[in-house]
């Protein structure tokens, strides 16, 4: 198992991403145009020219970031005709981008799941209520006690474990300021709120993995084609139950980013390529593990540089 391909999360979305790809790209055109069609709408208008503010709500970025990754992977298997990877990873939503890409899910059903999975977690916590915050520069552990120390009855829980300094805390507001306060005195180098729009991964989405489950128990989900780590365990799984299972799991629980890109890394990758939008997922696995070398596809040039190196391994 050496090489991986990862698919970022929500916050990587900008106008215009994949536009230059699907251009240039027949393969990548289809995707976009297949989501369209899954949707009933013309998401990829909104992607390409519409207003970030409109791109960056849940319900619209989460499938807006799995069409530009599929895109991306079709592109660039067009220039590497059998190129695939030996094991895919995706940070949360972007878990949905890596089972699509396994074969495990349909481009249309992924992005019906999607755009329910973003309104469902938007609804679930009224505007302001919740609110998430970036810890940098404690470890894991620490980390999580301070979310616990901060909770004083409310919810705070460690959601996102990012990499070895980078840990998201989500829950409560006004939980999630004591817990930014308490990680200075603790020694964090920085801790900030995030501009998010709700609290995820955390037990106020229980809403949404509701409706998650209701989704899911109607869709078909198939054994992937390669392993795909999953955010609940940071190993691979490949039972399609398992996999239904997680998925709703995940919408509640932490994304155990760094622990799963210690295990592909135990597992022998030694390359990762990200793929889609943004640089974000390669500067994390830099940080865990400075031995996996690290491509990106954010751009066209971007992804003829990373088929070029690629190509030529």
């Amino acid at each position: 198992m050496e090489l991986a391909f990862v698919f970022p999360g929500q916050g990587a979305q900008m106008i215009g991403m994949g536009r230059e790809i699907a251009s240039a790209s027949p393969a990548a055109a289809a995707v976009f145009e297949e989501v369209d069609a899954a949707l009933g709408e013309k998401l990829s208008d909104l992607i390409w020219s519409g207003d970030i503010a409109d791109l960056t709500r849940t319900e619209n970025a989460q499938p807006a970031l799995m069409a530009t990754s599929i895109a991306t992977l079709r592109a660039l298997q067009e220039r590497l005709p059998g190129i695939g990877p030996d094991c895919v990873a995706g940070h949360s939503l972007g878990e949905y981008s890596a089972l699509c890409a396994a074969g495990a899910l349909s481009i249309g059903d992924t992005a019906r799941l999607l755009r329910l999975r973003g309104r469902a977690m938007q609804e679930a916590v009224p505007e302001g209520v919740g609110a998430m915050a970036a810890l940098l520069g404690l470890d894991f552990e620490t980390a999580r006690s301070v979310a616990e120390e901060a909770a004083g009855g409310a919810v705070c829980q460690a959601a996102n474990d990012n990499d070895p300094a980078q840990v998201v805390v989500s829950g409560h507001r006004a939980a999630v300021e004591r817990a930014v306060e308490i990680a200075r005195a603790r020694g964090a180098k920085r801790a900030v709120m995030l501009p998010v729009s709700a609290p995820f991964h955390c037990a106020l989405m229980q809403p949404a993995a509701d409706a998650m489950r209701a989704a899911l128990a109607e869709t078909t989900i198939r054994a992937p084609e390669v392993p795909v780590v999953a955010n609940v365990r940071a190993e691979a799984v490949s039972d399609p139950e398992m996999i239904r299972d997680l998925l709703v799991e995940q919408v509640t629980s932490v994304v155990r980013w760094r622990e799963s890109v210690g295990w592909m890394a135990a597992q022998g990758v030694r390359r990762a390529v990200e793929i889609g939008a943004g640089k974000a997922l390669s500067g994390m696995i830099r940080r865990i593990d400075r031995s996996i070398e690290c491509h990106t596809t954010e751009s066209l040039a971007a992804l003829e540089r990373t088929a070029s190196a690629l190509g030529g391994a």
